[in-house]
């Protein structure tokens, strides 16, 4: 297939489909329609399929998805048909607790080591993990050929961190920093804000108690109106 441009609001919603399928194949789903989907997942059934019509489309008019078979190819558009290894970057309590979470393994992401600056941190054993000092960040990345660095450190110094990185080969970065990377075109970076994201949900729930207050006093003020 011809190399498209496809949109990142697309590319987000995979994951959600893949983890979705996962899921009904974990039920014993063989087939499923569109609009099926569309039920349990939550997207419009034509969102559904001028989503994976990017990739060519993997349905058949009357049959539906074969849920296996879409959940491996969408597993090779985003790129879970290998291992990747991976280095995490800052052991304190945000950092211990992706190292533990064992579903990257399963998903094919390799931790291969934890580091930390700490002094107090170096030598402690986390999950089957001893943190090593960040000073020999560079040498265990070209030895153990790092595709991934995970970001679990203040933002001060982050980018640093980043340049050491990027100059001996990583070419994927998951920042939970809360810092803007800069990064030289190849570099690629996802973002993990956790206050800003809290900060949405805040907004969200705001703008839902605004709107039931609003609608207790139209209520109360109708009811008072038909008391006169």
């Amino acid at each position: 297939m011809a190399e498209k441009n496809i949109s990142m609001a697309v590319i987000r919603r995979l994951p959600k489909y893949h983890r979705y399928l996962g899921d009904l194949l974990d039920k014993d789903v063989q087939r499923i329609s569109s609009k099926e989907l569309s039920d349990i997942i939550g997207f419009t059934a034509s969102q559904i399929r001028q989503d994976l019509n990017n990739f060519g489309g993997f349905g058949q008019q009357g049959y539906g998805y074969n849920v296996e078979a879409l959940h491996n190819e969408i597993g090779n558009i985003l790129g879970l048909n290998k291992i990747y290894n991976a280095v995490l970057i800052g052991a304190g309590n945000l950092g211990q607790a992706i190292a533990n979470y064992a579903g990257f393994r399963k998903s094919g992401f390799e931790i291969k080591a934890l580091f930390d600056a700490n002094p107090r941190m170096i030598g402690l054993k986390i999950r089957d993990f001893e943190v090593l000092d960040s000073e020999n960040l560079e040498s265990f990345v070209e030895e153990n050929n790092i595709d991934i660095a995970i970001l679990c450190i203040p933002k001060n110094g982050a980018q640093d961190v980043v340049d050491r990185l990027v100059n001996v080969g990583v070419k994927g970065i998951w920042n939970f920093a809360p810092i803007d990377l800069d990064v030289p075109k190849g570099v690629i970076v996802e973002n993990v804000n956790l206050t800003e994201s809290l900060f949405t949900l805040s907004y969200f729930v705001q703008r839902h108690l605004v709107f039931v207050k609003k609608n207790e006093n139209v209520e109360e003020n109708n009811y008072a109106a038909s008391l006169k």
